[in-house]
């Protein structure tokens, strides 16, 4: 250790043709929970059905879990083990905003639930075997990049994991709120979700493309991507039983499976593979929940600018109440 050498990152020679583009659209896309009001929402959350409470509830919970697992395990092992300086920079911000997230699933809790409810999310977060079965998948992967005998195979893995992770699950609990937003309801804490999709649309795309030149180089390619596909196929299968769980007593199951279905696709993709699963007919109401007139999904769109809060407050002096009082004759 006493010889190695330490390198800084110089951003003015490109690692790669992504990194700096990522960076940029990271940048303009920063945002914090508390420029949006929630509570705005009260009227429309007194008028949900107790089933529908529940399970907007338990979607909330459950995205609360894998934002947590992202940001405390999943981005950190992944920076730890990629080489270039500047996609570990890129790394560093999606680990902050991932943090974001999770804290943001907290701030629409401690508004429309009470302490006892969030306790019970929460309990019912730990005991669901579906989502501790994702967790446990996806942290597996993420760990095996901390063997003694790590290879470039391992590294793979859990990039790939991060992408199904941030491309894949989270869909089934975005779901609701698009679905209510799309029809006027939990509008406000809409905005909210719009911004972590907005947000993981990105770190999918950006994680995959480490995951692709990793790949590129391996021996084994298409063992790999086999691989791959059985993860991505088990946490299907597990994904459709989650579904059916939280979904089926508000008559949304086979439209979220849709939904799951096409960002599975969407995973495939980043990762650089051809979609495997057949889509139908996706809800238009949560496709079009992404694009309001004051919010834009897009990789490269700019940042929303839908804020609810000021951002810069100048407080007034004595002296700004000071005129010229003089009258030209």
């Amino acid at each position: 250790m006493e010889n190695k050498v330490f390198n800084a990152v110089n951003w003015n020679k490109p690692d790669n043709d992504y990194a700096q583009v990522f960076w940029e659209q990271n940048i303009k896309q920063f945002w914090i929970d508390t420029e949006y009001i929630p509570s705005k929402d009260m009227d429309s959350w007194k008028g949900l059905s107790y089933e529908m409470k529940s399970t907007y509830k338990k979607a909330l919970g459950g995205l609360t879990l894998l934002d947590t697992l992202q940001s405390h395990t999943g981005m950190p092992k992944i920076i730890d083990h990629v080489d270039s300086l500047q996609n570990k920079a890129v790394l560093s911000y999606m680990c902050m905003m991932e943090a974001i997230h999770a804290k943001s699933y907290s701030t629409i809790f401690t508004t429309v639930a009470s302490t006892n409810e969030i306790n019970d999310v929460f309990g019912w977060v730990r005991e669901n075997k579906y989502l501790q079965f994702k967790a446990r998948t996806i942290d597996s992967y993420y760990r095996g990049v901390d063997k003694p005998d790590a290879t470039d195979e391992d590294l793979f893995m859990a990039l790939g994991a991060s992408v199904l992770l941030e491309s894949f699950l989270f869909y089934s609990g975005f779901f609701l709120p698009l679905w209510l937003c799309g029809q006027g309801q939990m509008v406000a804490s809409a905005d909210i979700i719009k911004k972590i999709v907005a947000d993981e649309s990105i770190h999918g795309i950006f994680v995959g493309l480490i995951a692709q030149d990793v790949y590129k180089t391996l021996d084994n390619k298409e063992e790999m991507k086999q691989k791959f596909l059985s993860v991505l196929d088990e946490l299907y299968q597990n994904e459709m039983k989650y579904t059916e769980e939280i979904y089926t007593e508000v008559g949304l199951t086979a439209e979220v499976k849709e939904y799951v279905r096409y960002n599975g696709n969407k995973a495939l993709m980043n990762m650089g593979f051809e979609p495997i699963f057949e889509v139908k007919q996706v809800n238009p109401i949560v496709l079009n929940g992404l694009n309001t007139e004051t919010t834009q999904h897009d990789f490269f769109s700019k940042k929303s600018t839908n804020y609810e809060k000021a951002l810069e407050i100048v407080h007034l002096k004595d002296e700004d109440f000071k005129m010229d009082m003089a009258v030209e004759v």
